[in-house]
């Protein structure tokens, strides 16, 4: 198979090999990174909220057990949170959903004795195997009994093991439950239905267990597709998503299950579907992303603006004060236009970056929308960093994502196009 290589993976490769290339030299030696590094990572994240009063104040937190819409600060006075991991966040929505409605179930392979990320453990012996089964090893079947079971009344949750897995059961997403209100003119529906999956590359999963599928949802109108970042915002996406009254597909990154950690409020609360977050605002490049990505961006952004003593012969000082404007995509149908709008009118630079391959992916979308609707703004054509159109790789998989290098790369040729 012939695989073009563009000129911008040349300048990426020539990055990375710096160090090999150089030696190590006393000079080298020197400036070797500490066994932890310099670099933020989901560890060491800043958009992550360790604190319990951070975790409070999350922009656009909604408390289910007070629907006034009183300050943040009076809301958020006496409640407590707890750290947990992203899967432990799941775990937490899963049992207020199941503890608030009656009517909720949760069902997919394995989910009876916790799943394989143990997502769902425990959640049998605490609520009854009735509400928490196993079911057989057929993903068109969980989705087509999701839907039946949504139809009829009840809150219907669904576990695809890994989201590589869902594609037999696509008819059934897209020929189904995306069609089922439109079909019946609005007398029926199955808004309560939410399958869970959890998506991206893990480091090694390679072409059956790290592919981002949410590219191919993106025409069945009627369906939402959500991708969290960190556990304070997987537990109030997924409590929204079940109880939107829209089929949602909840897309959770398995490689943040436990590396990502947060102060996560113990009590019932939403976060907004279908909106963005800017997690750092920027006048001069807007860097659009989702999911694990989030992460890498982070450090490429931090890359840009203090490069380490090796590197900075590569990164030009002029590109050093650059103002990046991250923001995290979360709701990925239907996507929040008016925000990245507004941030490329003020930037006039768009860069959007995900794992799953360029072709007909999210950002092909999104960069026509944008490109319409800011053309005479745009100081540079909208750039995509992403994974290549190939099968995810069973080696060297880091090479496949868009990771730090590749995006800074990106970054440096949209700002001095």
């Amino acid at each position: 198979m012939l695989v073009k290589t563009p000129r911008s993976l040349g300048i990426s490769l020539l990055l990375r090999s710096w160090g090999r290339r150089r030696g190590y030299s006393a000079e080298t030696e020197s400036q070797t990174p500490r066994p932890e590094g310099h670099l933020p990572g989901v560890a060491t994240s800043q958009f992550l909220r360790r604190t319990r009063e951070h975790a409070l104040h999350t922009p656009g937190i909604r408390w289910r057990d007070d629907e006034s819409y009183g300050p943040q600060d009076v809301l958020a006075n006496g409640r407590e949170t707890r750290k947990m991991n992203m899967y432990q966040a799941v775990r937490d929505a899963l049992s207020t959903a199941l503890s608030k409605d009656d009517t909720a179930v949760v069902f997919g392979e394995d989910v009876n004795f916790g799943g394989v990320f143990r997502c769902t453990m425990g959640l049998a012996e605490e609520f009854g195997r009735e509400r928490v089964f196993n079911t057989p090893l057929t993903e068109q079947g969980i989705a087509g009994f999701g839907v039946g079971l949504a139809s009829m009344g009840h809150t219907a949750i669904a576990e695809i093991q890994f989201s590589d897995y869902i594609f037999p059961a696509f008819d059934q997403l897209v020929n189904e439950a995306a069609k089922f209100r439109y079909r019946s003119g609005g007398q029926f529906n199955v808004g309560a239905l939410t399958v869970r999956t959890p998506t991206m590359a893990v480091g090694h999963g390679g072409l059956y267990h790290s592919q981002s599928p949410e590219g191919f949802f993106m025409g069945a109108s009627g369906l939402k597709i959500v991708v969290p970042r960190s556990p304070i915002q997987t537990k109030g996406l997924l409590l929204a998503s079940i109880r939107d009254p829209n089929p949602v597909i909840f897309m959770e990154p398995k490689i943040l299950y436990r590396s990502s950690v947060e102060q996560v409020p113990t009590d019932d609360y939403t976060l907004p579907l279908s909106s963005a977050e800017i997690l750092t605002p920027g006048n001069d490049l807007t860097l659009l992303t989702f999911g694990t990505p989030i992460y890498n961006c982070e450090t490429a952004v931090s890359l840009l603006g203090s490069p380490p003593p090796s590197l900075a012969r590569h990164v030009p000082e002029s590109l050093r004060g650059a103002s990046i404007e991250l923001i995290d995509l979360r709701t990925i149908l239907p996507w929040d236009v008016e925000t990245v709008q507004k941030s490329v009118e003020k930037t006039g630079r768009l860069m959007i970056v995900h794992e799953a391959g360029k072709t007909a992916g999210i950002g092909g979308e999104i960069a026509a929308e944008i490109q319409k609707r800011c053309f005479l703004k745009l100081a540079a054509p909208v750039r995509r960093v992403t994974g290549w159109d190939t099968p995810v790789a069973l080696q060297y998989e880091q090479f496949y994502i868009p990771d730090a290098v590749r995006i800074l790369d990106g970054m440096m040729e949209t700002l001095t196009y």
